[in-house]
């Protein structure tokens, strides 16, 4: 099962050739880790931190290595700490959804994902969200979504607005979109694997179902044919419908197709017939019970 940390490890091992790329990929991620004009970006993830430095870097941004926020890092047994890393937001300059090209709104969409997207992978099905702030900012990260084609839903939890993505094809499109190829593969491969069960699940539930089907109703030609030669009956039917009841008795296995084969006659033949036999028993004063 695709695990999310190794979905977030990809995108971060991901470093955009552009400059635009990496601007907007910085400020995406800014975007999504809460960071005001000037503050901390904190994360509870090494690899988002990193990036945010090699990005930084890369733009020739002042930056410093990331610390924990709270001060000296936690023992093993400890909770984990969020990571600070003090950038300047304004040293970016402005950047616009609107006009920017679409490699730059994939690298935004990324630095968003890795800043404040939680990833689930579970039997349940997969799940993509954010917690935005407010109302305005969640309809407009739908909006942008949606401008990407991958279509998203606002929810809402303990009074903050929550961006989702659900189902299997909204998610692929959004692993394809930030560039985790790697895992966009072992995600279909599995999704692959699940319908190829499902769907042999379901051949063999119907086979099943056809099977006990078959041997319900000749259980019931059986006990007519049985009643009919009780009663004398037998010998004196028609010639087409005699031949077709020592057949079944023979082949009491067998299905309406063998039935046919060995008679030389079409399968809808054969079931009139077996019907006919089961008519004419219910006509004795000991009935087949149904």
């Amino acid at each position: 099962m695709l695990v999310a940390r190794e979905v977030k490890g990809e995108l971060a091992r991901i470093h955009p050739a552009r400059r635009c790329c990496q601007r907007a990929e910085l400020i995406g991620l800014l975007a999504g880790s809460g960071a005001g004009e000037r503050g901390d970006l904190r994360t509870l993830d090494h690899a988002t931190a990193r990036v945010a430095v090699q990005l930084a870097a890369a733009l020739g941004l002042t930056v410093g290595d990331p610390s924990h926020a709270s001060g000296a890092a936690a023992p093993p047994p400890q909770p984990r700490r969020h990571l600070s890393v003090r950038l300047d937001r304004t040293a970016l300059g402005a950047w616009s959804w609107a006009e920017a090209p679409a490699h730059d709104r994939r690298a935004f969409i990324r630095g968003l994902l890795l800043g404040s997207g939680s990833l689930s992978f579970s039997r349940s099905g997969p799940h993509i969200e954010w917690v935005m702030p407010d109302a305005r900012r969640a309809r407009e990260l739908r909006s942008r979504l949606a401008e990407s084609e991958v279509r998203a839903s606002v929810g809402e939890r303990r009074g903050r607005r929550v961006v989702y993505v659900k189902g299997q094809e909204e998610v692929a499109t959004l692993l394809r979109l930030t560039g985790a190829n790697r895992a966009l593969l072992d995600f279909e491969t599995a999704r692959v694997g699940r319908d190829v069960r499902n769907r042999l699940n379901r051949l063999l539930n119907a086979e099943g179902a056809n099977l006990d089907r078959t041997v319900r109703a000749a259980e019931r030609q059986l006990r007519a044919i049985e009643l009919l030669g009780d009663a004398g009956r037998l010998d004196r039917l028609s010639h087409s419908v005699r031949e077709v009841a020592l057949v079944r008795r023979s082949r009491p296995d067998a299905d309406l197709d063998t039935l046919a084969e060995l008679l030389g006659i079409s399968r809808s033949a054969v079931n009139h017939r077996l019907r006919r036999l089961i008519e004419l028993a219910e006509e004795i004063d000991d009935p087949v019970a149904p």
